[in-house]
């Protein structure tokens, strides 16, 4: 039971840090009268690299997530599998459980802080961003 609940987390945490990807994302610059629209290709390069590192990676991020969920899941499961007559059981479950939950809020998080410093950097050079 406990090498498949390691491998749920595993699994579970590979799928949600494919989701919240970092390298599709791009913000919408509108160029109407943008003074420095020939500038749009390279900070949009220049300010991608610098949300990566600012955001500290999704990845990263939702590893992290997925092993405090799963410490905190496995902590709470024990004690109600305790109550129930089955602590490693309920150890189990709450590991995985708490550890999908954990990554996926905190890959949200590191997502959203992407965006959010990817934005910010293409407004602070001057370009009017849509979303």
């Amino acid at each position: 039971m406990k090498k498949l609940t390691t491998s749920i987390v595993l699994i579970g945490s590979a799928l949600i840090s494919g989701c919240y990807s970092q390298g599709g994302w791009t913000p919408t610059v509108d160029a109407y009268n943008d003074p420095n629209a020939y500038r749009i290709n390279q900070d949009m390069a220049e300010c991608k690299d610098l949300a990566s590192h600012a955001s500290g990676g999704t990845a990263k991020e939702t590893a992290i997530g997925t092993g405090v969920g799963g410490l905190i899941g496995a902590a709470g499961g024990a004690a109600i599998g305790a109550i129930t007559g089955s602590p490693g059981t309920g150890a189990a479950i709450g590991a995985t459980v708490g550890g999908i939950g954990g990554g996926a809020k905190q890959g949200f998080e590191g997502e959203a802080g992407y965006k959010r410093a990817y934005s910010n950097c293409m407004r602070n050079r001057g370009h009017r961003i849509v979303n």
